[in-house]
């Protein structure tokens, strides 16, 4: 194999697939990278078993091939390279690395023992996101998955599609994400998957090209494909029975209050100060007018901020109280693009329901804390 290829261009491929190989796996090739040429096009591919990556890169070649290299050894070599045209040379398990006063010999391992990948999804059997509207959801969603791995089935999120619809889903057990975007979903098979959360955080760090990305299932191989411009990420699936979320959902409330989600906010930061050294609980107060966001430590002290809110629903006299983990408030209101949320209440064990004003296809669930 030899081709010639822009430093820019194969520094940001193997920084997007050394992410995926594993140095520390029991078989020495996931540590690897995998080089190869497939209809004049170069591929820098790499998986760790659980997810796999597969770049397209242009690229000038002479001679076809494919060989395996550490992926530790060539992303920092490449990085360090003038940014000019790099000469790649494969000779049977050693790649020769050189530009105009530079030469490297990297030592590889016998490629076809690496393992199988996809390298290409067919758009025509693929749904079509906006990458922006998708890396939208996935923000409203991820961060309440769980980080348990003894029930490794909330770990990732639960995809469920209707015709023109999709609903992402996530639970830790504690709190509950729903989002819901449209999108033409097309003759699919499979009504519902549960992807993994590590696949779904790649989309947000800002390394992949395109306004799309396509989603396509491998149903006997239980993973799932998306193309993101010139990258292809493969995940498997998580299999089992996701919890009844329907069933958490309250059908109706007694309580319902609009505020400022800035206010909020500063209220409930303030109140962690305090609720830090004390399991991490802040109260809420409901009133006539507004709302009052406590907490004490018996080691730091106390504190109460008052946030003017609209309050509809009958209050009891002396007001209504309940509690949560401030982590899980504060987590809400990051993933909330409106200025207004509304909180609403049916009972001081029931979970506690937050949307956003202006997105009526957001729902947050939160289960109170025991005062």
């Amino acid at each position: 194999m030899k081709f010639q290829i822009l430093q820019e261009n194969l520094e940001n491929a193997v920084n997007i697939t050394a992410r995926f190989a594993s140095a520390k796996a029991q078989l020495p090739i996931l540590g690897n990278i995998l080089i190869s040429t497939q209809k004049s096009k170069i591929y820098i591919s790499s998986t760790n078993l659980e997810i796999s990556a597969s770049v397209q890169v242009g690229a000038k070649i002479e001679e076809e091939g494919e060989i395996s290299i550490p992926a530790k050894v060539i992303s920092e070599l490449v990085a360090n390279l003038p940014k000019e045209t790099i000469t790649l040379v494969a000779e049977k398990e050693q790649l020769k690395v050189s530009t105009s006063g530079f030469s490297s010999t990297v030592l590889g391992m016998d490629s076809t023992d690496f393992p199988k990948i996809p390298s290409s999804i067919s758009k025509e059997k693929a749904i079509t996101f906006s990458k922006d509207e998708l890396v939208k959801a996935l923000s409203q969603v991820v961060f309440a998955t769980s980080v348990d791995e003894t029930r490794p089935i909330l770990t990732g999120v639960l995809f469920i599609f209707a015709k023109n619809s999709l609903s992402l889903i996530s639970t830790d057990g504690f709190r509950l994400s729903r989002k819901t975007i449209p999108v033409k979903v097309g003759d699919i098979s499979v009504k519902s998957v549960i992807i993994p959360k590590g696949i779904l955080g790649e989309f947000s760090r800002g390394v992949f090209g395109g306004e799309e990305i396509l989603f396509g299932l491998q149903e006997k191989e239980k993973q799932v494909i998306f193309g993101i411009g010139d990258t292809i990420l493969t995940s498997r699936l998580l299999e089992g029975e996701y919890p009844d979320f329907e069933k958490i959902i309250p059908k109706s409330s007694n309580i319902k209050v609009l505020l400022d989600k800035e206010e909020l906010l500063r209220a409930v930061k303030l109140a962690s100060i305090f609720a830090r050294e004390s399991a991490n609980v802040v109260k809420i107060k409901i009133l006539k007018d507004s709302i009052k966001v406590s907490a004490e430590s018996s080691a730091a002290g106390s504190q109460d901020t008052k946030v003017d809110a609209k309050i509809e629903g009958s209050i009891p006299e002396e007001g209504f109280e309940i509690a949560f983990n401030y982590r899980f408030l504060e987590d809400f209101l990051h993933s909330v693009t409106g200025e207004e949320i509304k909180m609403e209440f049916s009972g001081v064990a029931s979970p506690g329901v937050f949307t956003d004003s202006i997105d009526p296809n957001y729902l947050h669930l939160i289960m109170p804390v025991k005062i």
